[in-house]
């Protein structure tokens, strides 16, 4: 270990979900004691390192690695890693073009390994299995056997915290309402699988999933307001 005072660490991606699973952390453990790691693996959208990066300033994590997993691209292929691809749900299949198998096998594997050499028991990640895409790897019994795996294969007490495993985006937006980063992470996030930060694209599986949760939360919100 190296000494210092880090608890969590987080996933960033410089999305929706990560920058307000970063702000819940930053919330419960103080930002000093909380690290933040982004992935680059070949993603059409590799400006999200731009927007993780700024996420991490502004709630003063500093430390914040991004790590190459170069090694992606000669495993598979899908519509996130290969411009050439559609982004799109086939008929018969249960996930879009754009999974990326085991892509959170790997990311939490690595992120609680850099977690032990910090000295860190937790680490925080934004899936979720209530509003999502059908990928098998944001599934709670996913998650319960990973944490089993990493605790067997570290010899470590790892803790992965899932805050919006049962929520829908609506509820994700209300909770960001709630911590003061509406629009922070309304308009200084990227979730957009074409790269289009903000509300992006608006036809991709991400952005359909972020503007309904939006759409549905300003429904809800209005609702409030007139009672």
């Amino acid at each position: 270990m190296d000494g210092t005072d880090v608890r969590a660490v987080v996933v960033l991606s410089g999305g929706q979900d990560s920058a307000t699973c970063l702000a819940l952390a930053a919330r419960r453990h103080g930002a000093e004691h909380v690290a933040a790691i982004t992935f680059r693996y070949g993603q059409r959208h590799a400006l999200e390192v731009k927007f993780a990066r700024g996420l991490a300033r502004h709630f003063g994590i500093a430390r914040h690695k991004v790590v190459a997993l170069d090694f992606y691209r000669h495993l598979t292929t899908n519509a996130l890693m290969d411009p050439s691809q559609k982004i799109e749900r086939v008929n018969g299949r249960s996930c879009p073009t754009t999974v990326v198998e085991g892509r959170n096998a790997f990311f939490l594997l690595a992120a609680a390994v850099w977690a032990k050499s910090l000295g860190a028991t937790e680490i925080y990640t934004g899936v979720s299995e209530a509003d999502y895409s059908g990928y098998p790897d944001c599934r709670a019994a996913f998650i319960r056997s990973q944490q089993r795996t990493i605790r067997l294969a570290l010899d470590w007490p790892i803790r992965i915290t899932t805050p919006f495993l049962h929520k829908t985006k609506a509820e994700e937006w209300a909770l960001a309402d709630r911590l003061g980063i509406f629009e922070l992470v309304r308009d200084r996030t990227l979730t957009c699988y074409n790269g289009i930060p903000g509300a992006g694209c608006g036809t991709c599986p991400a952005c359909v999933l972020r503007n309904k949760g939006l759409k549905e939360y300003y429904a809800h919100r209005h609702e409030k307001r007139q009672v």
